[in-house]
């Protein structure tokens, strides 16, 4: 799950890592509100989108009066910010965050991420902050230094020390730089976080540390145990059928392709997403009805294939295990019959009540082009959808 920039650092503060005096905002009224509470003479109006790239895009704009936050937020407000990771349709801005200015002397990158082949925690920094972290470790990974924390031990004082040096901090500097890392450090651990980002990290003329944006995405699996967390979601931010999708506990993906497919297991998943690609399309699509999945469960994950437009023809790949087919059959049944099926539907079947299954979809009446094996599917899939 993720949160906006604003949300992010009301949580650092609550860990003492010192990020600039914001306000967010929802409306111009709002944003000019926020601008004289926190006095200028410069302020920061950033969109609140949940998406990179934001300043190359415009969406991060410098004001020195109260007019100019004015205009700014007027601006932003309601326009599609289009970034390298919206893609073309872009995200419209309903949000805003309103920061006091800060005198930058430096820019640095921190993050933290798990490595699971090392079952560690990594913390990353570099004094290349401002960048993409991609595009440094593309071009210049020497740059990017790590360290590599045992979650059973914890962040350690000499490994703050270390990384301060090599990001190059003065003797003052380390001892704020090592209270920022371990802040950040235990509010990744404590609320579960899957990635925190911080860039960048900004020395001030002052020598303070501060964290000038901010990223952080959580694990799903442990929002039962936040659930303040879990409340700082914005629906707005995501995708319809994603969210429809969460309801039912089922792993959606909308993608840009023509054929909706339906899988149980993730590996499988892939493997047919790639195997339709194979053959020359693409999928429309990553749909895991996990391995146990009620009727309902499928009859919902059907629904959300054929709310999706550029759907041409739908494959359905099950191997059942714990799953049975027949508990597929009937929800595809179930569902086809409410949402009046359209589309050419591909099923394969294998495993667990397979034949029973193919039973009730061939006694069902639908126009059903059925598959033996995985590759026939695709084959099948991908010619139906290119009539």
């Amino acid at each position: 799950m993720n949160i906006h920039e604003y949300q992010a650092k009301e949580l650092l503060r609550q860990y003492n890592v010192r990020v600039p005096r914001g306000r967010a905002a929802f409306s111009v009224e709002d944003a000019l509100r926020a601008a004289e509470e926190l006095g200028g003479p410069v302020w920061v109006i950033k969109a609140q989108i949940h998406a990179g790239g934001r300043g190359k895009a415009g969406g991060v704009r410098v004001a020195n009066s109260l007019e100019e936050v004015g205009d700014h937020a007027s601006s932003l407000l309601g326009m599609r910010l289009v970034t390298h990771q919206t893609g073309p349709q872009g995200k419209e801005v309903k949000k805003l965050l309103i920061e006091e200015g800060v005198h930058i002397a430096r820019e640095l990158y921190l993050g933290i991420t798990i490595d699971r082949r090392r079952s560690m925690i990594a913390m990353m920094a570099s004094a290349e902050g401002g960048m993409e972290i991609e595009q440094v470790a593309r071009e210049k990974p020497e740059a990017i230094h790590s360290v590599f924390i045992d979650p059973t031990i914890g962040f350690l004082p000499f490994q703050g020390r270390n990384l301060g040096y090599k990001l190059g901090l003065t003797q003052g500097q380390l001892r704020e730089g090592s209270k920022f890392f371990s802040g950040l450090y235990r509010l990744f651990v404590e609320k579960d976080c899957s990635l925190a980002e911080i860039n960048p990290l900004v020395v001030t003329k002052g020598d303070e540390i501060i964290a000038l944006d901010a990223k952080l995405n959580f694990d799903d699996n442990g929002l039962f145990r936040h659930k303040e967390i879990e409340e700082l979601r914005d629906f707005d931010e995501e995708d319809p059928k994603e969210v429809e999708a969460s309801k039912y506990d089922l792993s959606y993906i909308k993608l840009d392709g023509s054929i909706g497919c339906m899988v149980n297991g993730a590996g499988l998943a892939m493997a047919t997403m790639d195997i339709i690609k194979l053959h020359g399309a693409e999928p429309a699509n990553f749909l895991d009805v996990g391995g146990g999945a009620s009727v309902e469960q499928v009859k919902a994950a059907f629904k959300i294939l054929m709310s999706d437009e550029n759907v041409r023809a739908i494959l359905v790949n099950i191997f059942g295990g714990i799953m049975r087919c027949d508990y597929v059959a009937s929800g595809i049944v179930e569902a086809a019959k409410d949402v009046k099926l359209k589309v050419p539907l591909v099923v394969r079947l294998q495993g667990t009540n397979a034949e029973l299954g193919n039973e009730i979809l061939l006694n069902s009446g639908m126009n059903i082009v059925p598959a033996s094996s995985m590759e026939e599917a695709a084959v099948k899939a991908v010619e139906e959808a290119s009539r």
